[in-house]
């Protein structure tokens, strides 16, 4: 690979956490009205003007022309003593200097904190794994710590021998390894309607990818006697409070289902079902049942509460489409991304992230000019099926406006569409399984927000 750099571009990190606490907590409290809108934009405007202010502004590694640099010429006290003691931190921690970079919550979203949903910060991320620290979070009634010697996962319904496993005896079985990311089916809610939030993290930060370790589902409803003939659905139950139940029909339950208790070579997080999750593949995350308890195999659809009245496709006549699960193929730059700033004219690398819940990334286009014209940008592998599929593109900013997109076409050919071609079908109403393409402008000074192009 050979690309031409005549000179390197600066960008400017996004702010973070730029609402004061009274502000967070009267949003969570009572909700988004005009009044507090208008001080949510005011907060994130003047974080993003402090940014561009004082030292934030200094190209790192300045210095006065025709002198050295003195990080270069100087020895620094860290390279004249001894350093820390191995082991000084039993399970090891991100450096101090990258505390910033958390999962957060979008104030006024819920009322509840323990039920809830944090973003995960796509802006800072590389490649196409998520930190287990950094997975996004989607709890119901709060996520628990559960003992794994008192765990236990039983399989019942239309099988020959019903069966309780503990986590010793699935931990014992043929297991499977494989990437997959999982979004939730109301990522993006918030642009239905139009543009009302600043940051990557909070447009698409709903989205994580892993590798799972555990055993197939389909080992288990073998070992159990599955009823091939009568068995349609499988029901799968959770073990926290709300005790989520998701129906999934039968080819996919034997196909690539995974009963997982391990997320990028540790035991599972406790906010993400520790000790025990359901793999889903391609399919909605509210489906990726958590604190796993139970599966029952069944006949027909069970049509519980969170799959019957949510987590379903609204219709522009206002009638619901209901058993939506696969996510559709989607894509979103990630950088540059909104709240980032352009500080200099010259050579800017576009990279993003696509995805599709069918199958393996083709192709990603990339456009400059809100989508009048299209480049393709190169696929960074490994390219795999329902999995993150990291994207680049070489790109010359000239300091003009410009609005970026990016646009995925996954190996079936389905393309992603745009909004109004979205709300054509869905309505304006909607809010779960937005997958338009995603518009960042960028205007004269650099600073790069969030609009939509038609």
């Amino acid at each position: 690979m050979s690309i031409q750099i005549k000179k390197s571009g600066l960008l400017r990190r996004a702010p973070e956490n730029f609402l004061d606490a009274p502000l967070r907590e009267a949003i969570t409290e009572q909700g988004l009205n005009d009044e507090r809108r208008g001080f949510l934009r005011k907060s994130f405007a003047a974080a993003t003007a402090a940014l561009a202010s004082g030292a934030a502004m200094a190209r790192p590694g300045s210095m006065p022309e025709g002198d050295g640099d003195p990080l270069i010429l100087n020895l620094q006290d860290h390279a004249k003593s001894l350093g820390n003691p191995v082991v000084m931190q039993g399970y090891g921690q991100p450096s101090k200097f990258e505390s910033n970079l958390q999962r957060r919550q979008s104030p006024g979203l819920t009322r509840v904190p323990q039920a809830s949903v944090s973003f995960a910060p796509l802006q800072g991320f590389f490649g196409i794994i998520t930190p287990n620290g950094l997975h996004f979070e989607r709890h119901h009634q709060g996520w628990i710590d559960n003992d794994p010697a008192q765990h236990r996962f039983m399989i019942n319904g239309l099988v020959r021998e019903a069966k309780v496993y503990t986590m010793d005896d699935l931990m014992r079985l043929p297991s499977v390894s494989r990437m997959h990311f999982i979004e939730c089916g109301a990522n993006s809610a918030t642009e239905w309607g139009n543009v009302a939030v600043p940051t990557v993290q909070y447009t698409h930060g709903m989205l994580s990818c892993c590798e799972y370790t555990g055993v197939p589902l389909s080992v288990l409803l073998d070992d159990c006697g599955i009823d091939r003939k009568k068995a349609k659905f499988v029901l799968a139950e959770g073990g926290d409070g709300s005790a989520m139940t998701r129906t999934i029909d039968i080819a996919r339950a034997m196909d690539d289902v995974i009963v997982a208790y391990a997320m990028n070579g540790e035991m599972l997080r406790p906010e993400n079902g520790y000790p025990l999750r359901l793999v889903v593949p391609g399919v909605q995350g509210v489906s990726w049942v958590k604190w796993l308890r139970r599966i029952e195999v069944g006949d027909q659809p069970w049509a519980t509460k969170d799959e019957a009245i949510h987590y379903i496709d609204l219709q522009p006549s206002g009638l619901h489409r209901q058993y939506t699960s696969v996510q559709e193929c989607k894509s979103v730059i990630t950088t540059p991304s909104g709240g980032q700033m352009l500080l200099e004219k010259g050579f800017h690398n576009i990279t993003g992230l696509a995805w599709s819940g069918r199958g393996k990334i083709k192709r990603v286009d990339v456009s400059a000019d809100g989508g009048r014209s299209w480049r393709t940008a190169r696929l960074e592998g490994p390219v795999l099926g329902k999995c993150l599929t990291r994207f680049n593109m070489d790109w010359n900013w000239d300091g003009g406006p410009a609005i970026l997109q990016s646009r995925a076409i996954d190996e079936t050919g389905y393309v992603q569409p745009k909004i109004n071609q979205l709300r054509e079908v869905r309505g304006t109403k909607s809010i779960y399984h937005n997958n338009a393409i995603q518009s960042w402008k960028i205007n004269e000074d650099g600073e790069v927000s969030n609009v939509q192009v038609a």
